[in-house]
């Protein structure tokens, strides 16, 4: 088999106007420098909860670069434009990290609105939730650290559960797919048992709940294969969605203030190792497995088509799928689907302001992960020089 072709400008940016790739060009020159992202992106949040007026900015540049609109009817162009090219939609409502019960029933509200969205737009088939839009952060970590919950507590949690209770079962109904985003370690795992539980009751035959793993945990292997025999054990789907990781240094410095060992790799070399064994984990038992290959990655990219071929297993085989975020790693979504890979763009949505954290951490995020905003800016800067705008 050949290698994927993933560095064609042309088609990685077809879906662009020129004035689109103006605007990514100018907004990745300045994102290349991890400084002025740093001191950007502080400044941003600052003045949103001053209340000074620079909404449209924030919307004109790094807001329209990764999300898809503040509603989701303003989400339509590019979730249409996106099935042109034979990528589905992802759809989620960003706002993350809620406090109190009205906030809960509130993001409950949005994603039940995102559900009948998707129900009627064949290219928009899964919708992905944050759990701490709906549970209190110091419930789930309680819980993860073992603690006894108070009866409150536990009244409180079952409100929490009942709300992504009812968001999975209208899903399996309507066949549409719901990510259970991964979140912190000291939350993860109240959410990886619930994710248990809910798959247990609706992924039976169909992946209707997908459990996102940080691959750069030490302890995700291991969590695969029990997932994977927890999903034996009760006769249902085991669905998974394979990410590197989003919190480096939140674990790092809660690790060290702590005094426990961190619960991640020390190098980025261990976090491949164990992302790519995870896709071959994965690969190897398809028969009883749902794969989302959420990555920016090229390698892994390479080889999971590898493998696919090497196993025998069909480009568009309906339970894998490769996932990446709207606005970034272009040459690998459209690359992929061109090729004939089942391919998906995960596309947030929200106010500006609630989706600001969510923002500052893919920025961060990818500037802090090697070559990544160069090698954006590199290929946007390609294209601009294949259509003589620059």
């Amino acid at each position: 088999m050949d290698p994927l072709k993933l560095n064609n400008t042309e088609i990685a940016f077809a879906y662009k106007s020129n004035r689109e790739l103006r605007e990514s060009y100018w907004l990745f020159k300045l994102m290349n420098h991890a400084s002025l992202v740093k001191l950007g992106t502080n400044m941003a949040m600052t003045a949103l909860n001053w209340h000074l007026p620079i909404k449209g900015i924030v919307k004109r540049t790094i807001y329209r670069q990764f999300c898809g609109g503040e509603t989701i009817e303003e989400c339509n162009r590019l979730i249409k434009k996106l099935g042109e090219f034979n990528i589905k939609t992802i759809l989620d409502y960003g706002v993350e990290a809620k406090s109190n019960e009205e906030e809960f029933d509130k993001s409950a509200e949005y994603l039940i609105k995102t559900l009948h969205y998707a129900i009627q737009d064949d290219n928009i088939h899964i919708i992905s939730s944050k759990l701490t839009g709906l549970f209190r952060s110091a419930l789930l970590e309680k819980m993860t650290a073992g603690a006894s919950l108070t009866e409150a507590e536990q009244q409180e949690y079952e409100r929490g559960k009942k709300r992504i209770w009812n968001i999975c079962e209208a899903a399996n109904r309507a066949n549409i797919y719901v990510h259970i985003d991964a979140e912190e370690s000291w939350l993860q795992g109240a959410i990886d048992e619930l994710a248990l539980e809910l798959s247990a009751e609706f992924n039976k035959g169909v992946p209707t709940v997908i459990n996102a793993l940080q691959m750069y945990r030490k302890d995700r292997i291991d969590f695969l294969k029990r997932s994977l025999e927890h999903a034996r054990e009760h006769k249902y789907l085991c669905a998974v969605k394979l990410v590197r990781g989003a919190y480096m240094e939140k674990e790092r410095a809660r690790a060290a203030a702590k005094g426990y060992p961190s619960p991640i790799f020390e190098t980025i070399e261990g976090t491949h190792a164990s992302y790519n064994a995870g896709l071959e984990y994965c690969l190897d038992h398809i028969d009883e497995m749902y794969l989302s290959n959420a990555t920016h990655n090229e390698d892994s990219c390479q080889l999971l088509a590898k493998l696919m071929d090497e196993k025998d297993i069909p480009k568009n085989h309906p339970r894998i799928v490769t996932a990446q975020l709207i606005g970034m790693s272009d040459n690998i979504s459209f690359g992929m689907a061109k090729a004939g890979y089942n391919v998906e763009k995960y596309v947030p949505y929200g106010p500006v302001k609630h989706v600001l954290p969510y923002l500052i951490r893919r920025t961060q995020e990818n500037t802090s992960v090697g070559g990544q905003m160069s090698r954006e800016f590199n290929l946007i800067q390609t294209e601009m020089r294949r259509r003589k705008l620059i």
